[in-house]
This record gives structure tokens, C-alpha cells and sequence, in this order.
């Protein structure tokens, strides 16, 4: 009998037909990826061919004639007095020198042991302390700050509750960029650390919490108290002693001695008007600063070639004494939040991402990892880089306020050890850079706003004494030369006159005008002409919606009557 015979393939025969398929396509595909791999090589080298011409692959470091060259063209061509510039490289410090003036009426000299602000390149100190204690097994970074700090508090209940230690480091709270800096700068600030963390509580959140990256000052001073509280000693002192000390290097987060301040970089910005001139209120006066965790460290090129000699070292000092642990050390290189990449950076550096770790910025220049970070401040520039896999540790300092100084000197000497990069004039590079920025930024420029001149009550009503529940009183009177004068009972720098603006603004003309840009005072009055309050705005035309004083509203300090109040200041 012959047995029944099926159409249906046997299952062996399903399993082959399916494996041979598999290993077809499985066949396409990779032919199809090398195909669009050596298609993408080569239209990437055309393109690199193209855009750029090609180096010399046999480079080698900037000579110290070349540096010398490099200096004194920035600082020229930037309007700066002086720079100090140290380099390691293969874990030796091969350069450490100053260039130029860092008192122009003295006519003294910078030296690599002159003193200068590091401005937020003090970041990364307070990120390893923070990562000293986490060694020490004291804190985690994903500890909720309120277990350490209970007074934290911001205006969401759910984001205050979830805020962790590694989220003041990141630039990601919510808040705007710059937020609290008001209780900062311009210094003298007139508030304490305890008063910052407490007003955190009324700046008011634009993003949501952790989606957008926006820098923020205040939540590293908040950092540096947590610190403080657990090692029971003041940020400045365990600085010293955990970090400062046994890199046996004599740099300051607090007060100096007299010693150390007969030789400090004194700050200078220019104008055209001007020239170069003198900032002293950013000035080194030995005293701690209130904003030493975010921006308030000093030190020297010398000095900062041992902190980067020992990061590039696995956090081991040349003395073999371990500042944290290399786990710990990675944490703080490691990416938290993407940063925007601008066309210049990637028409300029083949940069394709930008990233903020803990205390420092990563990216890609060329193919190569570069970990970094700048320092602004008015009469201080800074900028600190490590490029791991050329074994290479940068520092660059001036007392001037042009960024194209620390720009073009650590282009030049990073790019000299890269053979992917263009020899460029890194000078003549930013000139022209700037030239460019400056010209769109006069392109949308608008006309200062008029206004009347005629203000709508009699200018005793608008004088007296107003507060905001966390900047503090202002004080508005007329002075015994009948000007009309406005000052902050808490940041003395913050004083100017009074113009009628028209209806119920005035214009702040602030007395030092490189502190702060003028402002719009708006009085808000009730129907029967009695003053609510006050706000401030930037002035400008354009709408400013994210500004320091976005979440100010002055209320007069005692109850509004029909008599005015003026108020002469003490």
C-alpha cells in the first residue's frame, strides 16, 4: 500500500528553508553596510579634504617661542594686560609661565605664581570634594538633598522632594540660567549661604525639572554647605586640607595671607571709549567670598598645573598621595546632561557632542575627548582642559575680560599635538570670529526705548523704602543735589540715579555701569493712585522674559498713606 503523501514540508525542511533565508539576507544587508560604510568614508574624507587642507601628521607641542608668539598676539589683540599659561604633558609639567602686566599702574609683571580669579573653574573643586565624601562612604550622589540639608526647598514640592546631591552639580534643576545669581554678583553680595539656599524657594521654575540644561551658581554654593555639614568643618578649610594640602599647592577658597597677596593679578576690562581700565570690585582682597564653591577659588598657573597633573594621574598626586578614588574620578568625567553644539564649534573643532558631567564639560574636538571648563568673571577669564588620550593638561589665566585670550592660547597649544586639525592663526581665527558675532549682534540691535518723560503722580509718591521678600529693600530718594537716587540695602555695588521714564517707569542709570546693565522700574498703582509695588526689566526694547529680576516684586516696608514717604539713606 502506498502510504498517503502530504503537499506540507516536513518541519526539517520548514527549520532549513528558514535558516538559508536568514543567512541570505543576513549576507544582503552586510554587503549593504559595507557598501554604505566605504560610501560614508570616503564622502567624510572629501568633505574633510574639501573644507580643510591636511597637517603634517608628524606634530609635535607648541615650543615655548611659538607659545611666546601665540600670548602676546591675545593679549594685544584682546586688550588684556597679562596671562599665565601651564602645560602637562606625559605627567610632567613642561610649562609654567607668565606673560604681560598684572598691575598696569605698578607696572608689575605676571609670573607662574601669580594670583588670579578662577571664576566657575572652581567648579571642579567642589565637585571633588563632594566625591571626597562619597569615598569617605558619608554621602551618595543619588542622596536626596533634603536627608542632608532639611532648610532645602525650591517652589515645587515634588522637585524639592526628589532633588538629589549629583543634581546641584548638573545644571539641571528647572530653574533659568543664571537664576540667584543676584544674591551673587555684583560683589560685595550682602547675603550669606544660609540666605541663598533659603531663597531658592521663590525663583520660579521654566523647564521641567531635569529635561533642560540651565547653568546655575547657587545650587553649587548649596553643594559646598552640604559639604561643610557633614565633614563639620567650613567648605574653604576642607578644601585646603583634603585637596590644596596634599597636592602641597598654595591656592585659596578663603582668606589669604599677606604674603600671598603681594603678588595678584589685578581685573581690567575694555572699551572703546575707555581703553583698558580697572575693575576692582572683582578684585583679589584676600577674604573669602560668599560664591567661593561657584566661583571664588585662587590660584595660580603653577598651582593649577598640579591639580591637573594629578587628575590626569588617576587623582594621584607626583607625591603618590591619592585625592579620591579613580571611580570617583570617572563619575565626575562622565556625561549628565547634553549641551547644545554650536556651528562654529563643529565647523571649527569636527565637534559633534557636548556634554556637562560634574563640575566639568566634556566633548569631542577632532576625535578626541577633551574634559573642560571656563571662568568668567568681570576682569578674569579662565579656561582648565584635559585631553586623557593625548596625556595633555592645560591652564590658562588673564585679568582681562575678552574670551578670545584663553580661547586662541588653548586652541593653539591643543591643536599642536592634533594631526587632524589645520595649522590656523588662532589669534587672527577668533578676530575674526568676534568680528562676525559683533556685527550680528548690532544687525538686531533696536533703538533704546523713549519714553514721555512725564510721569503720571507727583515724584514724591513714588520715593520711600520697598522690599522684596528675598532680594531685600531698595531705597528710592532725592538726594541734597535733588537727584533721584535708588540703592539695594543688600548689594552695595547696586546704587544709581533716577530718570522719568513716562506714566509710572523710571530708568536705573546704575553708578558702575560694568556691574550692571540699566533697568526699568515699573510701579504698579491701584485705581486711587496708591502704589502696590515695583518690578524691574532690562532696558532694552526687546522683551526680556528670563532676567535677573524676573521674580522681584518690591512692596513698600510699611503701609501706603496719603502722605509720602521719603526716605534719606543712612
Amino acid at each position: 500500500m502506498v502510504p498517503h503523501r502530504s503537499d506540507k514540508p516536513r518541519p526539517w525542511q520548514v527549520t532549513l528553508f528558514k535558516s538559508i533565508l536568514c543567512s541570505l539576507l543576513a549576507l544582503s544587508l552586510w554587503l549593504s553596510f559595507i557598501s554604505f560604510a566605504q560610501s560614508a568614508s570616503d564622502d567624510s574624507l572629501d568633505a574633510s579634504q574639501g573644507a580643510q587642507p591636511t597637517s603634517d601628521p608628524d606634530v609635535t607641542l607648541i615650543t615655548a617661542a611659538q607659545l611666546e608668539q601665540v600670548v602676546q598676539a591675545a593679549l594685544t589683540h584682546f586688550h588684556t594686560p597679562g596671562a599665565s599659561v601651564s602645560i602637562v604633558h606625559k605627567g610632567q609639567i613642561i610649562h609654567s609661565k607668565g606673560y604681560g602686566k598684572r598691575d598696569l599702574d605698578n607696572d608689575l609683571d605676571v609670573n607662574a605664581t601669580t594670583y588670579f580669579r578662577l571664576a566657575s573653574t572652581s567648579k571642579a573643586f567642589t565637585a571633588a570634594t563632594m566625591a571626597i565624601l562619597v569615598d569617605d562612604g558619608s554621602i551618595n550622589w543619588d542622596d536626596k538633598v533634603t536627608d542632608h540639608l532639611p532648610e532645602f526647598r525650591l517652589s515645587n514640592p515634588y522637585v524639592t522632594a526628589e532633588f538629589t546631591i549629583l543634581d546641584l552639580f548638573t545644571h539641571r534643576s528647572g530653574l533659568v540660567g543664571g537664576a540667584g545669581d543676584s544674591m551673587i554678583w555684583p560683589e560685595p553680595s550682602g547675603f550669606t549661604r544660609t540666605e541663598v539656599i533659603h531663597n531658592l524657594r521663590y525663583l520660579t521654575p521654566a523647564y521641567s525639572f531635569r529635561s533642560t540644561y540651565a547653568y546655575s551658581n547657587v545650587m553649587y554654593i548649596t553643594a559646598a554647605q552640604i559639604v561643610a555639614k557633614i565633614s563639620g568643618m567650613p567648605w574653604a578649610q576642607f578644601v585646603e586640607e583634603r585637596i590644596f594640602r596634599p597636592l602641597n599647592i598654595q591656592c585659596f577658597a578663603g582668606a589669604m595671607p599677606p604674603s600671598a597677596l603681594v603678588n595678584v593679578a589685578k581685573g581690567y576690562g575694555h572699551n572703546d571709549e575707555r581703553g583698558i581700565y580697572a575693575i576692582p570690585r572683582n578684585g583679589i582682597h584676600g577674604v573669602e567670598l560668599m560664591s567661593a564653591a561657584a566661583g571664588g577659588v585662587v590660584c595660580h598657573a603653577q598651582g593649577m598645573a598640579v591639580w591637573l597633573q594629578a587628575l590626569l594621574n588617576d587623582a594621584v598626586s607626583v607625591t603618590n598621595q591619592r585625592l579620591f578614588s579613580s571611580a570617583q574620578r570617572d563619575k565626575m568625567f562622565t556625561s549628565q546632561i547634553p549641551l547644545y553644539v554650536s556651528n562654529h564649534a563643529k565647523q571649527t573643532h569636527r565637534t559633534h557632542f557636548k556634554s556637562y558631567a560634574i563640575g566639568w564639560r566634556k566633548e569631542n574636538i577632532y576625535g578626541y575627548e577633551m574634559i573642560s571648563h571656563t571662568g568668567t568673571l568681570s576682569g578674569y577669564q579662565a579656561y582648565a582642559a584635559l585631553i586623557p588620550e593625548l596625556d595633555l593638561g592645560v591652564m590658562v589665566l588673564n585679568n582681562g575680560s575678552n574670551y578670545g585670550v584663553r580661547s586662541a592660547i588653548m586652541q593653539a597649544i591643543i591643536k599642536s599635538l592634533m594631526p587632524e586639525s589645520p595649522k590656523l592663526d588662532w589669534v587672527q581665527h577668533y578676530v575674526d570670529y568676534q568680528a562676525k558675532q559683533e556685527q550680528r549682534y548690532l544687525s538686531r540691535q533696536r533703538p533704546d526705548p523713549s519714553g514721555s518723560g512725564t510721569m503720571l503722580l507727583p515724584v514724591e509718591r513714588y520715593l520711600g523704602t520697598f522690599a522684596d521678600k528675598w532680594f531685600g529693600p531698595m531705597k528710592l530718594w532725592q538726594n541734597d543735589a535733588k537727584q533721584l537716587r535708588i540703592k539695594s540695602l543688600k548689594m552695595d555695588t547696586l546704587q544709581g540715579n533716577l530718570e522719568p521714564f513716562g506714566e509710572h517707569s523710571w530708568v536705573v542709570r546704575w553708578d558702575n555701569q560694568n556691574a550692571a546693565s540699566d533697568a526699568f522700574v515699573h510701579f504698579d498703582v491701584r485705581p486711587n493712585g496708591t502704589i502696590k509695588g515695583f518690578e524691574m526689566f532690562p532696558f532694552t526694547a526687546k522683551e526680556v522674559v528670563n532676567h535677573e529680576y524676573r521674580d522681584m516684586f518690591f512692596t513698600p516696608v510699611i503701609p501706603e498713606s496719603d502722605t509720602p514717604l521719603i526716605v534719606t539713606p543712612n
